[in-house]
């Protein structure tokens, strides 16, 4: 019982770790143009992380709504809506899956993953549909809180 116990708190102390690795503040690259797009507040809520856009750099329309999204997300400002949600950590310490992400330009949602890269100043964001092979990804670059 009392190796039972040792091993349930090394797991709740990595995950706990493990979460506020990825938490804090992101801007966003757009991976066809190389030019950076928004800033993503990511933060643990009920044990998952999420994570929703606070900035968006130089849009190509003021004030832009989801209007491809899904349900309540439909015709929300782009601007403070939810783009990830859902991710868990996994076996690694610096990799969260179980996720999901939405893509406000097409209003498609993807299952995902994230993967802290260069000690923790870029995070790797991977969408994809069925199997993690058959997607795309992103580089995303720490930022200082806003």
């Amino acid at each position: 019982m009392r190796h039972l116990s040792i091993s349930l708190l090394g797991t709740l102390l990595l995950a706990s770790v493990n979460a506020q690795g990825a938490t804090g503040f992101w801007r966003t690259i757009d991976d066809s143009t190389g030019e950076p797009r928004s800033v993503v507040a990511i933060m643990e809520r009920d044990g998952a992380l999420t994570g929703r856009i606070v900035e968006l750099i130089d849009p190509p329309v003021e004030n832009p709504v989801c209007d491809q999204c899904p349900g309540d997300k439909r015709d929300a400002p782009v601007e403070g809506l939810e783009i990830l949600w859902g991710f868990e950590g996994s076996r690694r310490a610096d990799e969260w899956t179980g996720g999901e992400l939405l893509d406000p330009e097409n209003g498609r949602v993807y299952r995902g993953r994230l993967r802290l890269m260069d000690d923790g100043e870029r995070l790797e964001v991977r969408g994809f549909v069925g199997a993690a092979l058959f997607g795309r990804s992103q580089i995303w670059e720490r930022v200082e809180a806003r």
